[in-house]
């Protein structure tokens, strides 16, 4: 499997990799030696937490050099007039009579709670080289779907202050 990834994600995946490798890692191996000095281990919160910790880094940095080892870089650019990635679009939903607004971006970087959706979400999909004015059809599972309405486009080019997803 391959992930669609844009140069930012990758550029910013590597600088959270070497965070990790260069300084984070070896704090959380003095701590587990730290923890491991304070006696029993059977009994010993502070080494489990800190071992704990370690391994949690480590699945991080397995899981980065993954994605970055499979990404197919993909482009953030568009036409001046359709949506595109990064791209903040205001829907109105036709059946509540309701206004959205939410930016596409790549799924390394999804974050429903704040409004960022990913290019491979139900909406996501339907948004990408729609245009203003444009009725759509939002497909979220096989029964059920409904019907949205592109109110504005605000283009936008990956400046990275969307974060990466933790995961």
């Amino acid at each position: 499997m391959h992930n669609e990834l844009t140069e930012k994600d990758i550029q910013m995946m590597r600088e959270e990799l070497h965070q990790r490798r260069t300084v984070l890692r070896p704090q959380l191996l003095e701590a587990v030696k730290e923890a491991r000095a304070f006696g029993d281990l059977s009994e010993n919160f502070e080494y489990k937490a800190a071992k704990q910790e370690k391994n949690q880094n480590e699945r991080r940095i397995r899981f980065l050099e993954n994605m970055i080892r499979t990404a197919v870089v993909i482009s953030d650019q568009s036409q001046a007039d359709t949506v595109g990635l990064f791209d903040k679009v205001t829907i109105r939903l036709a059946d509540d009579d309701v206004d959205e607004t939410y930016q596409v971006v790549t799924t390394m970087r999804q974050d429903a709670l704040h409004g960022r959706i990913s290019k491979e979400s139900p909406v996501g999909k339907a948004l990408l080289g729609r245009r203003v004015g444009e009725r759509f059809h939002i497909q979220v599972s096989e029964r059920y779907g409904y019907d949205a309405v592109v109110r504005a486009i605000e283009k936008s080019e990956d400046d990275g202050s969307a974060p990466l997803n933790r995961f």
